[in-house]
């Protein structure tokens, strides 16, 4: 990866907030270059870093929905604020998950005959 390169994807979730021609600007790119020259090859990369922003807003968002429950946040938008909190927190890979338990006093099944065909 070049020293451009490194700098668009360091900048892109910080000084440029997710804007990507600023942070090709920040970065030392021709304000002609076109986006696509740059995104393209750095798409894993640009895949990483969004990981990796995502991840860091889960803890607010965590914490946003903790004021809200128990009253310590204004009311003023907060049905839409947890919507969002929780949209972040599904995406951090931290979403409610349903697990189902299966038990059984005899774990043995017992299957009816399979039916041949008629050929």
């Amino acid at each position: 990866m070049t020293e451009k390169q490194k700098k668009f994807i360091e900048v892109l979730f910080d000084e440029a907030k997710g804007n990507v021609r600023l942070a090709m600007k920040i970065a030392g790119y021709s304000p002609t270059t076109p986006t696509l020259h740059v995104t393209k090859p750095l798409a894993e990369e640009i895949h990483q870093a969004t990981k990796e922003y995502i991840s860091r807003c889960a803890t607010p968002a965590a914490y946003l929905m903790g004021q809200i429950i128990t009253g310590d946040s204004p009311l003023l938008g907060q049905k839409e604020k947890m919507v969002a909190a929780k949209d972040i927190l599904d995406r951090a890979g931290l979403s409610k998950t349903e697990k189902v338990e299966v038990t059984s006093k005899d774990p043995l099944f017992i299957l009816p005959p399979k039916k041949e065909s008629d050929e």
